[in-house]
């Protein structure tokens, strides 16, 4: 049997264990707090760091949308313009044919000589075609040609001897392309077989 020395000794060693257990268990506990508020501190700054960078990127669409507005608005504006103003280069170039033509006709009075008339027009027509062809316009050649719908407008058919059917004989009103565009069909007089 054992003595009450000894068991006073197992009795404190098991106290101690039990303490130094109890210390061990205490450590692992404050260990594991202390763990769990580390990794809670360091998700909460994690979430803070996305939230300021979602923030700044909201932020930056939404500087990048109001500049693409902006952007749209003065690209609308500019072709509005663009679109109102396009006719002003011809306008600028029609301008001294149309003052040429109003003194032309002041000077109609004054003039004893026609030939002085005729030359005046003349300079206003020629005038007129130099723009003409500046801009683009170009007149049709139609007599000789065979008729084709998408440039002629045929107003008459003429029985004609020696020219084949469906040919253009006379122009009454000519055709103008602009560019290479038709703009308007010239109106004309074509020829028919004579039976």
């Amino acid at each position: 049997m054992k003595d009450k020395n000894e068991l006073k000794n197992e009795s404190k060693e098991k106290i101690e264990e039990e303490n130094i257990q109890s210390v061990s268990e205490q450590e692992t506990q404050d260990n594991t707090d202390a763990n769990r508020e580390k990794a809670n501190e360091e998700h909460v700054e994690r979430i803070r760091e996305l939230e300021e960078k979602n923030k700044e990127l909201n932020d930056r669409l939404l500087r990048r949308l109001a500049e693409f507005e902006n952007y749209k608005k003065r690209s609308d504006a500019e072709k509005l313009s663009l679109l109102e103003y396009a006719g002003e280069k011809l306008v600028l170039k029609i301008i001294p044919v149309y003052d040429d033509l109003q003194r032309s006709l002041l000077h109609i009075e004054d003039e004893k000589n026609i030939q002085a008339i005729k030359d005046g027009l003349q300079m206003v027509l020629d005038k007129f075609t130099k723009v003409f062809e500046e801009i683009g316009i170009k007149k049709m050649e139609t007599k000789g040609k065979e008729f084709d719908f998408n440039f002629h407008e045929a107003l008459l058919q003429q029985p004609a001897d020696n020219i084949p059917a469906n040919t253009v004989i006379d122009e009454v009103e000519p055709g103008y392309f602009y560019k290479d565009k038709v703009i308007k069909h010239a109106k004309v007089i074509v020829s028919q077989e004579v039976n």
